[in-house]
C-alpha cells in the first residue's frame, strides 16, 4: 500500500477542523528534572474522549452520497466505537458498533448515548462480527486503523506537535494497538520535523507492534495474550498493514511498559498533571516516567491518547 502524505495529512486537517479539538502541547514543569521536560498532548480533551474521533471524522466525512446512504458498521473496545458513532450522528449516518463484552461499561454506554446501535460479542468474534454485517445488510466497513483516511486523521496529531513543539522538542512518545495514531503521527513528524525521534509505546502484555517492529515481519498475539493489560484499548493483537508500512518507515524504536508503571501513571497525571488519561492513554506517559534514561532524550512529547475510564476504576488507581 501506499505511503499516506502530506497532502493527505494536511486534508484531513481540514477536514476535521471544528468537530475535532485541536488540542494544545501542555508543558510539565512538575515533570522535568533538570536534565529533561516533558510536554503533554491531551487528546483526553476531544469530544468523545480520545484522539479515535480524528479518523472516524475523515472517513466518514469522504463518504459518497451512496455509501453515506448505506449506514457504517465499526468494531472497537470502545474509542474508536465512540468516535465513529459521534461522528455518524453529526452527519446523519446510520452507525452499527461491534464491542467485546469485555468493554468497559462507560464506553458502552458513551457509544449508545452518541446514537449508535451496540452489538456485544465475545473477544474473539470482535473482528468477525462485521464482516458479517457487511455481507447482510451492505453496510461500510469503517476499520478502526487500517484505512487511509483513518491514518491520515490520526496523523493530525503530528502534524499539531510539529507546529506547537518548542525547537528544543527531539522525541516524541506515541501509543500503539493497531498502529494507526502512531504511524500516522510518525508520518507527519518525520515529513514536517524530520530530526524529531519517533517512539511506539505499548504494554508488556501486547506488544506484538514491538515484536513486528523488531523483526520485520508483521507479528500477530493471541488474543488470550492482549487481553491480559489494564490498557483495553491497546489489546489489538496485531498492527495494521497499512499502519506497519509505517512503522516501519518513520518509526525509530518500540518500548515496552509494564501494568504497574501504567497504574502508576494513571494516578500520577491525575494527581500531578489534573489529566484524567486511561490506562491506554498514560503509556506514553509511562515511558517518560519509568524508562526517559533509556531513551536518550531531552526534551519529550508523550500523547495522552484517551481519557474514557470508569470512574470506579480511577478511584482504585488514586488509591493506591
Amino acid at each position: 500500500m501506499a505511503l499516506v502524505g502530506l497532502e493527505e495529512l494536511r486534508a484531513a486537517q481540514r477536514r476535521i477542523a471544528g468537530v475535532a479539538v485541536r488540542t494544545p502541547l501542555l508543558p510539565c514543569p512538575w515533570a522535568a528534572d533538570g536534565s529533561r521536560a516533558l510536554w503533554l498532548k491531551p487528546e483526553n480533551l476531544q469530544p468523545t474522549g480520545a484522539f479515535k474521533i480524528r479518523g472516524a471524522y475523515n472517513r466518514l466525512a469522504a463518504l459518497t452520497d451512496g455509501e453515506r446512504a448505506r449506514g457504517v458498521v465499526a468494531q472497537s473496545s470502545g474509542n474508536h466505537a465512540q468516535a465513529v458513532a459521534y461522528a455518524a450522528g453529526l452527519l446523519g449516518l446510520k452507525a452499527v458498533i461491534v464491542m467485546p463484552d469485555t468493554s468497559p461499561a462507560v464506553k458502552v454506554a458513551n457509544t449508545r448515548a452518541f446514537g449508535a446501535e451496540v452489538i456485544l460479542v465475545p473477544p474473539a468474534e470482535r473482528d468477525t462480527t462485521p464482516v458479517e454485517l457487511v455481507d447482510k445488510h451492505g453496510y461500510v466497513w469503517v476499520p478502526p486503523f487500517d484505512d487511509p483516511y483513518i491514518l491520515a486523521g490520526q496523523g493530525t496529531v503530528g502534524l499539531e506537535i510539529g507546529e506547537d513543539a518548542p525547537d528544543e522538542l527531539d522525541t516524541v512518545l506515541v501509543p500503539c494497538s493497531g498502529g494507526g495514531l502512531l504511524g500516522g503521527t510518525a508520518a507527519a513528524l518525520k515529513l514536517t520535523c524530520p530530526g524529531v525521534r519517533v517512539i511506539g509505546v505499548e504494554p508488556e502484555l501486547a506488544a506484538d507492534a514491538q515484536e513486528s517492529f523488531r523483526t520485520g515481519r508483521r507479528t500477530a498475539w493471541p488474543i488470550t495474550d492482549t487481553f491480559r493489560t489494564i490498557a483495553d484499548g491497546l489489546r489489538t493483537t496485531s498492527l495494521g498493514e497499512l499502519p506497519f508500512d509505517h512503522v516501519q518507515a518513520y518509526v525509530d524504536d518500540m518500548v515496552t511498559v509494564t501494568e504497574q508503571e501504567i497504574r502508576d501513571t494513571v494516578a500520577l497525571l491525575a494527581r500531578r498533571g489534573r489529566l484524567v488519561a486511561e490506562p491506554s492513554g498514560a503509556v506514553a506517559a509511562a515511558a517518560y516516567f519509568h524508562h526517559a534514561d533509556e531513551l536518550d532524550g531531552r526534551v519529550f512529547a508523550a500523547v495522552v491518547s484517551g481519557g474514557n475510564l470508569d470512574p470506579s476504576l480511577l478511584a482504585e488507581l488514586l488509591a493506591t
